[in-house]
């Protein structure tokens, strides 16, 4: 009579439902582990492998629920903290991120995974030399850790390192043919640096050779859009639309073939959807790149002759609020009170928790300037404007709801000429990469 071992069994339900999972088919797994959960494998396991479903469901916030009680249980393991790490990424808690994997570390020195958690959360924390250690030391033990080189290459960056950065990406490719968040990196990189020929031949090498999705054929559109190609440009982001039709940024790309066009601004969707993913962390990564705008128009400001004077201003407007980063700069000057406007709700909420507004209100900048009857003292709008074109509709707007003396303090980008010497767009104005 043969024998089933129990244990042989949930050990083997467990590698099937990581095999379904590794493959994509979260649904094919789920039977699998909650048969392993019955048979009662290991707890840890299996709070592994439920973590992974709930991050197929896109929920980081059930999977951290899972994660919490498995750890109390075992705060040795160190795979659920590199997982914790992971799903805390995720969410963009970086400071609890880095925790977690320099516990991990510390519990598995050895393990590669450990170590790149680790730097890619002190990546994003700003520190950068640190960072760099450890995800090289990372690499190394583990060189296909797709993660941590595209972190790696962006750290490199960040530190002037170019070339060595694009070295550690085009590697990576060559080591793992068809990694498209490498391929991707490595034409974002190469357009950082405007060298928009080459961008384009990378992206056109990925759609020969089939590793392209939506955001290789965006980049390669914005590659040929600085190339005078704008006919292929459109090309390219009619592509990206086929494969990601709901994208409101892609939607803004493939309204038209130039800068020059219809197109006159960015969709209010594509602005917003875009900052309420980037609010939970846009501080950071603004210390990160020594953000200035802010701390130029406070020091602007301080040259009105009110308060000059000595004496109080206000109130003021602050168009394209944000997170409250230009209010917080205002605070050394008698200016009171706030009101800050901005079309994303979350990073509303980000403003809302510094207390520095009066009033926040959630609407679009044109909506709110046409149907506002107050007049301001002072306006100001730090990196708002770059998300409109042609500004003449926008400034005449704005001039209305000044004050007679009033002063309108804001920030626009500088028209940089390509590797040619030509200046992008209509003369005016020009569509930038990202959708500014």
């Amino acid at each position: 009579m043969n024998m089933i071992s129990p244990v042989a069994d949930v050990d083997a339900l467990c590698r099937k439902a990581i095999q379904f999972l590794d493959a994509g088919r979260p649904g094919a797994a789920r039977p699998l582990v909650a048969a392993a959960r019955a048979l009662k494998a290991d707890p840890a396991q299996i709070a592994l492998l439920e973590v992974r479903l709930a991050l197929a469901d896109d929920n980081a916030e059930q999977a951290l629920a899972l994660l919490d009680p498995a750890i109390t249980a075992a705060p040795q393991d160190a795979r659920l903290r590199i997982c914790r790490a992971e799903v805390r990424q995720r969410l963009g808690d970086w400071p609890g991120a880095a925790d977690d994997a320099a516990e991990a570390v510390t519990l598995d020195p050895a393990n590669p995974e450990a170590k790149a958690r680790l730097g890619t959360a002190l990546l994003e924390l700003g520190h950068l030399t640190d960072a760099i250690v450890c995800l090289d030391e990372a690499l190394a033990a583990a060189p296909a850790l797709t993660f941590c080189r595209a972190a790696l290459a962006r750290a490199l960056e960040l530190t002037g390192n170019i070339d060595t950065a694009l070295r550690v990406l085009i590697d990576g490719i060559r080591l793992r043919p068809g990694q498209t968040a490498l391929i991707n990196a490595s034409i974002t990189m190469v357009i950082r640096c405007r060298d928009f020929a080459a961008a384009a031949e990378l992206a056109q090498q990925a759609r020969t050779s089939g590793s392209a999705n939506a955001e290789t054929f965006v980049l390669m559109g914005h590659a040929l859009t600085r190339l005078d190609r704008h006919q292929d440009a459109a090309l390219a982001w009619q592509e990206a639309l086929k494969l990601a039709p709901e994208d409101p940024h892609i939607r803004h790309l493939a309204r038209g073939t130039s800068p020059s066009g219809a197109m006159t601004r960015t969709p209010a969707a594509f602005v917003r959807q875009a900052f309420d993913q980037y609010a939970a962390h846009y501080d950071r990564h603004a210390r990160n790149v020594e953000y200035a705008v802010p701390t130029i128009i406070a020091s602007a400001i301080a040259r009105h002759p009110v308060l000059s004077a000595g004496n109080h201003l206000g109130p003021v407007l602050d168009l394209g609020c944000g997170t409250g980063l230009a209010a917080n700069a205002l605070q050394e000057h008698r200016l009171a009170p706030i009101t800050g406007i901005d079309i994303a709700p979350a990073m509303l909420a980000e403003a809302r928790a510094k207390h520095l507004y009066a009033d926040l209100v959630e609407a679009d900048i044109i909506d709110f300037l046409a149907t506002s009857e107050t007049q301001w003292p002072v306006i100001i709008a730090a990196d708002a404007l770059c998300y409109f074109g042609g500004l003449t509709d926008l400034l005449s707007n704005i001039r209305q709801g000044l004050t007679p003396d009033g002063w309108f303090i804001f920030s626009i980008e500088t028209l940089l000429p390509d590797h040619d010497g030509s200046v992008p767009g209509n003369g005016s104005w020009a569509l930038q990469p990202e959708g500014r």
